[in-house]
């Protein structure tokens, strides 16, 4: 990449370099989600009960002051406080809001709250970039939202409506998140721009955690490696991959892509947990799965793979 001046006294605007494939930047992006996923498990089997805040601040508090460390980048003008908004609404309230469902939901069903992401996106992106969304993505973005209501409010597990609230708040400040990041881009580099937000929300859960849980309690093995996964794979790594793809994918598109979550936290439940999905569940959740892949494509290459698929080639 090469910086390009945007004006006197102005922090470079990193220009990107060649575009990678589509595939190929939704595959890496899709692999945040998929990490994410696995936060249900980990908090209801590894972590101290009843700490969120504890854990919000630990997952991205100690990943952001070691990219700092690392790459000795620190915001210039303007960027103080939008990354300190950005950090805010992608790591700080989506951490914590996250963690408070984790503890309350079953993972699946805590999971599941995030497909109304393109929805909320779609209003986002309409007022703070004046991108319409089209009558495609709506489609499936109400089919993934039909999935999710399927999926909290049938089956066997119960599921607390504080919990509910906390899970979809989460899902409005990332959604939030993402729409002002591709509105103002990234002055430097992928790492510490990653950076940045992860110490910016780092910064706002830890006294808020000392203040409201007190003190941290003593830790096991078992939870200083569901810290560390969390932290190394299900933080750093995957916002590093997320950030690029809200950079370079249609925001409309990528915005599909946390239905993921369900899928591994489904998966792990049902797994490690013997949770059960009723018939109607199960339905929703193909559904939710359905709405992700349709999103990535238009409308012409559908009926352009489906004439190839009738004529054979």
């Amino acid at each position: 990449m090469s910086p390009r001046t945007s004006g006197v006294g102005a922090p470079p605007t990193v220009v990107p370099g060649p575009v990678a494939p589509a595939w190929r930047l939704t595959g890496l992006a899709a692999l945040a989600p998929v990490s994410w996923g696995t936060t249900y498990l980990v908090t209801t089997e590894f972590l101290p009960p009843g700490r969120p805040l504890l854990s919000a601040a630990i997952r991205a508090l100690p990943a952001g002051l070691a990219v700092l460390a690392v790459t000795r980048t620190l915001p210039r003008g303007s960027w103080w406080w939008r990354a300190a908004v950005l950090g805010t609404l992608n790591i700080g309230a989506f951490f914590a809001l996250l963690f408070f469902s984790a503890y309350r939901l079953p993972g699946g069903v805590a999971a599941t709250l995030g497909a109304a992401q393109p929805l909320l996106v779609a209003g986002l992106a309409l007022a703070l970039l004046h991108q319409r969304p089209t009558a495609w993505q709506l489609g499936w973005g109400v089919a993934g939202a039909g999935g999710v209501a399927a999926m909290v409010l049938r089956g066997e597990a119960a599921f607390d409506p504080v919990g509910v609230l906390a899970g979809l708040l989460g899902t409005l400040a990332m959604a939030t998140g993402v729409v002002l990041t591709k509105r103002w881009g990234r002055p430097v580099g992928l790492l510490p721009f990653t950076g940045w937000q992860l110490t910016a929300g780092g910064l706002l859960l830890a006294p808020l955690a000392l203040a409201v849980e007190g003190p941290p309690p003593a830790l096991d093995a078992g939870a200083l490696g569901g810290y560390a996964w969390l932290a190394v794979v299900g933080t750093l790594l995957a916002y590093a991959l997320w950030f690029q793809g809200v950079e370079r994918l249609p925001v409309g598109a990528l915005s599909f892509l946390p239905m993921l979550s369900p899928a591994v936290a489904t998966a792990l439940g049902r797994l490690a947990l013997d949770q059960t999905l009723t018939t109607a569940q199960a339905l929703g959740f193909a559904l939710a799965l359905l709405s992700i892949a349709a999103a990535q494509l238009s409308p012409h290459t559908v009926r352009t793979l489906l004439r190839r698929g009738r004529h054979g080639s």
